[in-house]
This record gives C-alpha cells, structure tokens and sequence, in this order.
C-alpha cells in the first residue's frame, strides 16, 4: 500500500475511534408501564370484541409490537411479582393475594430497583398488592413516588381512601381517573430526565363501579358477543366491565396525549398488559377458562409495546411470551443493568420485537396457581389435569390429543414434575391449603411471615384487618379478607391478632380505624404485645352507614359493603423488639358490642 493511502486510511480510523469515544450514549428511553386488573385478552376492540370501542389501546397494538401469545398469571398478585422480578411468583415469596401471602420476599430485587440505579425517577400509581408494611412497601421496593392501595382490591371507587407515600389520603373522584391525574403530574415533573412511570389500574376488577356516563353507554346495550356458556353470564356485570374498558381507554388516551403533547414521545416505551384473565364469564376468543385458572383463557392477557422509530410499527409477535420476560427486556431496552443476582425465569424479548430474525429458541412457560400447573409451549397446553391441547389447531381446549400425541404429553408432564421439584419445592402443600386459624375466610392460608413494625425511614405501620387473624366470635366483614374489616366483637372471650415483628424498641402512638353505634360506646379495649399493655375506652359514638354511593350494580356478595372509619386515639404503646402477637381484646362491655376495626396504625415515635 502505497504512504500515502495508509497515512489517510490511519487518520480515518482515528477519526471513527475519536468519534465513538466522543459521541453521547443515546438517551435512556422514559417507561410507562400500564397494568390493567381483571381484564380478559378479549376485552379490547383489537381483539375483535364489537361490544365496545378501545381506540387509545388498539392504537399502541397498531403503532407497536403486539405478543400474540403473552402468559400472565391466573390472579393478580402473582402476576405483579413475575412482572417486577422477572420470576416465576413462587420464588418470590407471593403464594395468594391475601393474609400476608401477596408479599414479594425482601431479597428480591424489581425493575424499578434496575431502573432507578441507572438513574430514572421512578413513580407507581394505583394497586401495589405484593406488600403493604416496610419495607415491603413499594417505597421500599424501588419507587420514589407512590399513590394508590397496597391491598388486592378496594371497596370504595369513589373518593377512596388511599396512600400516598405511606401517608393516608383521600381520594378525588373515580379511582382510575384520579390514578391517572396523579401519573400524569409525575411524567410531566419528570419530562426532561428518564423516568418509569408504572400504573397498575384496579378496574375492572370488582366491586361493580364507574361513572355514570360510562354506564349509561352499556346499561341497556344488547350484547352482540357473550360468553361461550351464556348461561353463565351475568349481562349487567359485562356491560359494566365492558363500560370500565372504556373509561380505561380513554385514561390511556389522557397518558398518550400527555406524552405527546409534552414532545417524548419519540423517546417513551409504552407497554401494556392485563394481570389475569376475566374475572366473570365473559366474551374472551372462545378460550377455556377465566380468573383463578390455569386453562388458556385464565393466563392469556394482550401485551403491546409502543416505541416510535425503535421498535417496528403493527408488528406481531407469534413466539410464546410472558410477564416473567418484561424485566430482562426492559433491562436491555434502557440499558440499565439489571439489580439482584437471583437467576431469572424470563427473557430478553428484545430481538422478537425489533424483529432482527433471531435464532429463538423452544420455551416452555408455566402457570401456577393454589398448587396446579400447566404448561405452555409453542403448541401445545398440558392443563393442570394431565390434559394435553393441541392450541394451534384447537385453541378452545376442546379435544384431549394425550393418546394421539403421547410422546409430548409425557414431556410436557415430566418437565411440569421437574417445574415443580425446582420452584415450588416444599413449599407446594402450603399454597393448598395449609392450616386456618378459626375466624379466617375459608380458602385462606396463614403466611409464617410476621409483619414488620418500626422502621425509622417508615415510622407509620399500617396493620389492616385483611393482615389479622379473628378469634372467637370475630368475623370479617365478608368472606375476601382483602378490604374487610372485623365486626362481631361481643364477648370478653372474643379478639383479633396480629403476628408482628417490631424492628425498633420504643414508644409508639396507637390509632385504630373504628366505628361504633351509640349504645354500645363505653368499651374497655387492651392493646398488647409481650410484656407491654395499653388500655383505652370507646368514648365516642361513630356509626355511618353503609356506602349507597359508591356501585353501579350490586357488588359480589364475597366483597364488603364499605363505610366512613374514623381514627380513635388509643394512646401510647411501649414495645420491645421482637416478634410475637399483638392482641386487641375488651376488659368491659356495656353494650350489645365493642365495635368493628378495620386497621390499627403504629407510629414510632421519634427520640427526643
């Protein structure tokens, strides 16, 4: 080569050397995760449902990457846990969605962790479910910002009580539309730096609430699609599911024209999915199964991802995916090393969506619930009987092939023994049944967890009945403990507990969430835990009424009836680090009853 070609071939290549040390890493991509509860894959326009009119969220399916085949869990905190860990729910600790068993394992690092390590602000707004105390708390768990309820579902959609940084607060207006006020202050507090905003919407889960311009639109609507058993269905239930899909979509629209209007939406990821599949019987593609299974209809949930010039436009995803895979993929789309060390069941879907022809790999994706699994591969389902599905030619689960097929049924079944061998261990029984203490809902586990008290960064433990254990003639409000409260206290005999570990010794104010008629106030309560007592008397009367307000038609008879709750000062309780019951009983009765709780609330006191 002649000096001169190579000198300027050298300074060629020392340009692009210099130009790639110089050059700015290209900007971290904003996060806005949308988590809906309780809707089926076939809840949405895009899936060819005519009963309603989803415009904003088939937008995200035509303007991103739709996951044709994407697995969730069968209810919803499991399906939180493997979204935020990338691991299947087991591992981490999340077993039920109720009685402790909701909480992700304190060892378990989540997306927001990631991404608030790789420099992001990082805000959930709406239902949490996988922990309420510190530092299970989402405040603890990686998010600057929280608004919303930590428990599986709420009973009041109208100005609800909620929490705002481990702070109580009251609610304006419907839950989603006030979910989504708040999500919007923080994208737009946040637009100059990269942010992951998470909104898990709680609709259209149950109770049966929405504003009345919705339902006005559905309440005596005939139903071109119903169910495939239409003896199942309850109409009025879908119309207003189908009216709580529509106030979602247009929420959605409010959080995309947000991100428009402010000029990122060329550097925003959008993603969207649902928790489980429908919670009644309903319109869902004619699968098999809803809420609670692990048949094809109970996991199956729509997933788009929407991000302008990275991802291609109206591309489908045919590959089996699932929740366990967001986080890896999320990871490798910020390029924010992952936080944690604990292997990963997901993974990085990034290749699938760009669209880059990758060499993909056959995948098994699992589905547990209460102690039955199925199995998902690219074609077939082996259900949690033993019944094997050939999905591609029969996505109805009508026809068992395990005889035609019995060399993938018994590799399907071996890799389910295995599964279970690897993830649910010992701890399989348990999420079965397990023993009940009496007072508790039936179908109810107790999680041997205790839950954590005093926390200098977190001085106020909220500690709710759905957390408590109702002894004697105590009872829950209803049969779901998720937003009850204790009633039936009559006798001295009668108490409720909780199985609490304080972390910190020292002086905590006592509040207990209370109502009371009249003629029953002049109660002696004692609070106790180790060697520590405090008295107090039910002096004031507070006796609401049930909420007449807040349902559009009536709600499950499984969910309470919500009322006001006051807070009663109780004093101040002396306790010693340690774990052991906290126990509220009555030293005196003058009336028919004490009064019906709904939570207490510890607040360590801070050192003079």
């Amino acid at each position: 080569m002649r000096p001169h070609r190579l000198l300027a071939l050298l300074i060629a290549t020392l340009q692009v050397v210099t130009f790639a040390i110089q050059a700015p890493a290209a900007p971290r991509p904003n996060v806005v995760v949308i988590l809906t509860d309780d809707q089926g894959w076939g809840d949405l326009s895009s899936s060819g449902n005519t009963n309603l009119q989803t415009p904003h969220l088939d937008s995200l399916a035509r303007e991103g990457v739709s996951l044709d085949r994407f697995y969730v869990c069968a209810v919803c905190a499991p399906t939180r846990a493997e979204f935020l860990t990338g691991r299947y729910h087991p591992r981490t600790g999340v077993r039920g969605v109720s009685t402790g068993q909701e909480r992700m394992d304190l060892g378990e690092k989540t997306l927001a962790d990631t991404l608030k390590a790789a420099g992001y602000a990082t805000g959930a707004f709406g239902k949490w479910h996988n922990g309420s105390q510190w530092p299970y708390h989402p405040n603890a768990r990686g998010f600057d910002e929280y608004y919303g309820f930590t428990s599986g579902h709420w009973g009041e959609y109208f100005n609800p009580p909620l929490d705002h940084n481990g702070q109580p607060v009251r609610g304006k207006g419907f839950i989603a539309d006030d979910l989504t006020d708040h999500a919007l202050q923080f994208i737009e507090q946040h637009k100059d730096a990269p942010f992951f905003c998470y909104i898990p919407y709680n609709t259209p889960h149950s109770p049966w609430a929405v504003p009345q311009e919705y339902w006005q639109r559905f309440k005596d609507k005939p139903l071109a699609l119903t169910a495939t058993n239409t003896a199942k269905e309850d109409l009025d239930e879908t119309r207003c599911v189908l009216a709580m899909m529509e106030n979602l979509d247009w929420n959605v629209g409010r959080v995309l024209a947000q991100i428009k209007k402010l000029g990122i939406e060329e550097n925003t990821l959008v993603v969207y999915f649902s928790d489980n599949g429908p919670n009644t019987v309903r319109w869902n593609g004619g699968m098999k199964g809803k809420k609670g299974g692990t048949d094809e209809g109970g996991v199956r949930s729509a997933c788009y991802l929407r991000w302008p010039g990275t991802l291609p436009k109206g591309r489908v995803v045919k590959e089996i995916a699932g929740a366990i895979d967001l986080l890896p993929t999320l990871s490798a789309l910020t390029n924010s090393p992952r936080q944690g060390d604990r292997a990963l069941d997901g993974q990085d879907l990034s290749p699938l969506l760009k669209g880059e022809s990758p060499k993909w790999s056959p995948r098994l994706i699992f589905n547990h619930q209460n102690g039955n699994v199925s199995v998902r591969s690219q074609q077939y389902r082996l259900d949690a009987q033993g019944g094997l599905y050939d999905m591609l030619a029969d996505p109805g689960q009508q026809t068992d092939v395990a005889t035609t097929q019995p060399t993938v049924a018994e590799e399907l079944r071996q890799a389910v023994q295995q599964w279970r061998s690897d993830v649910l261990g010992s701890a399989a029984a348990p999420a079965v049944g397990g023993p009940k203490k009496k007072g508790q809902a039936k179908g109810a586990v107790m999680d041997p967890r205790p839950y954590p008290v005093g926390y200098a960064e977190f001085p106020r433990t909220p500690l709710p009945a759905r957390d408590g254990t109702p002894l004697g003639g105590v009872k829950r409000s209803a049969n779901a403990p998720n937003c009850s409260y204790f009633v039936n206290w009559t006798t001295l005999e009668d108490k409720m507990t909780w199985d609490v570990e304080v972390h910190t010794t020292g002086e905590y104010e006592v509040e207990i969430l209370y109502t009371c008629p009249e003629g029953d106030t002049g109660a002696t309560v004692e609070l106790t835990h180790q060697q520590s007592r405090l008295t107090g008397k039910i002096a004031t009367a507070w006796d609401p009424p049930l909420y007449t307000n807040q349902d559009t038609i009536p709600r499950p008879a499984a969910e309470s009836r919500m009322k006001e709750f006051r807070p009663l000062a109780l004093g101040t309780l002396h306790l010693e680090k340690g774990r052991a019951p906290l126990t509220l009983r009555a030293l005196e009765i003058p009336g028919k009853s004490v009064m019906d709780v709904r939570q207490i609330n510890l607040t360590l006191k801070k050192n003079p």
